[in-house]
């Protein structure tokens, strides 16, 4: 899912410059025990919950030998240029002019996180909301009450929306069967 919304997103931004930039945000709901506060600007402090947004990058700029070093790392240096991550709790109040919103483990919000989110989009904004309603982490939300089902029912027939379902992971096929059998 994050891999080829990145790739679409960089795509329409650094190809077609649709929009300016990307803004990358998640809820920061752990899998396991919390591990406290930690210390930093918001970028600083969001960096342990992009680890998708970095292995996804990492695919992504696989380049030939022949651009060497410099060329790598420049490529890198223009991508990470045009994608901000943002703390979910700081959208409030927020508007987004010709951004490409990517909502990342979006079935762990409520449908008021989700509104939220997605009523910051300005003129020219594209939002996609990626998740797995089966693999919900947030506690009280169930597959019914996760923000994706919620936004994904109340669009349903809008002409400017789109939903797409994987039918399958691209990870490995370890993963899918641990998906299938777990």
């Amino acid at each position: 899912k994050t891999l080829l919304t990145l790739a679409a997103a960089l795509a329409q931004v650094l190809d077609k410059k649709t929009y300016t930039e990307i803004i990358m945000t998640r809820v920061t709901v752990p899998v396991g025990e919390d591990i406290g506060f930690l210390p930093g600007t918001e970028e600083e402090k969001m960096t342990p919950w992009m680890g998708a947004l970095e292995d996804n990058l990492d695919v992504l700029n696989k380049t030939d030998d022949e651009s060497g070093d410099w060329g790598r790392a420049a490529t890198q240096d223009l991508i990470r240029s045009r994608i901000k991550v943002k703390s979910l709790n700081f959208m409030r109040g927020r508007t987004f002019l010709n951004k490409f919103l990517i909502i990342d483990e979006a079935q762990n919000l409520t449908s008021k996180q989700m509104k939220t989110l997605i009523t910051r989009a300005g003129p020219g904004t594209k939002v996609v909301c990626l998740g797995n309603i089966s693999q919900i982490d947030t506690p009280y939300l169930t597959e019914g009450s996760s923000g994706l089902t919620y936004v994904v029912d109340h669009f349903k027939g809008w002409p400017h929306n789109g939903h797409v379902t994987l039918q399958r992971g691209e990870r490995s096929r370890l993963a899918d069967f641990a998906a299938e059998v777990l």
